[in-house]
């Protein structure tokens, strides 16, 4: 028996993101490594198996944080990293520009040869429903189509080259591995 659904997507910053889902405005999202401790979840996130190349620090000694993202700000400080933390599309374009910087998942890899899961895909309720998307999103082969690449690409004036590059470094799938990896991040930083 095939299982349908209704679905009405939001974008947005993971800050925006997480309000969202926590207010319940959503059932479902990606959410923050930093905020999903208490939440159901399946086994599907957004990771970097190495370096991500959109989650940066400016090494300039002054320590600012980045307002779109709460996990990244608290992944500078549990590395004791200091600078300006930039993610996104931002730090894409700075990072592709080769201005100096550290990107913190390869930092983190560096440390802890562990995964760095930047969000991972909660859910309120219907478990099933959530269980049956990651098994379908897994078995397939992550294909965007050109038109949705044409746009992102106008949008960020990042080449599409670039954009599917970056895409690379991106991984799904909340392995052993990547599970080991969110639970140490969120171990340490209850401490901090």
């Amino acid at each position: 028996m095939k299982r349908y659904f209704n679905a009405r997507y939001k974008y947005g910053v993971p800050s925006y993101i997480n309000n969202e889902f926590l207010s319940k405005r959503v059932d479902g999202a990606f959410i923050s490594s930093v905020k999903a401790k208490k939440y159901n979840y399946i086994n599907l996130g957004i990771i970097a198996k190495k370096e991500v190349l959109s989650v940066l620090v400016i090494p300039n000694g002054n320590y600012k944080t980045d307002n779109d993202s709460a996990t990244s700000n608290i992944l500078a400080r549990i590395l004791d990293i200091n600078g300006e933390v930039i993610i996104g599309d931002k730090a894409l374009k700075y990072y592709l520009e080769k201005k100096p910087n550290i990107d913190l998942a390869k930092r983190w890899y560096e440390k802890y040869n562990l995964p760095f899961v930047f969000a991972v895909l909660c859910y309120h309720k219907d478990k099933k429903l959530y269980k049956c998307i990651e098994k379908q999103f897994l078995k397939q082969k992550i294909k965007i189509p050109q038109y949705l690449l044409k746009q992102a690409s106008l949008k960020t004036d990042i080449k599409e080259k670039d954009i599917l590059n970056y895409l690379s470094y991106i991984s799904y799938n909340l392995d052993y591995k990547a599970k080991k990896g969110l639970k140490l991040f969120q171990r340490l930083n209850s401490y901090n």
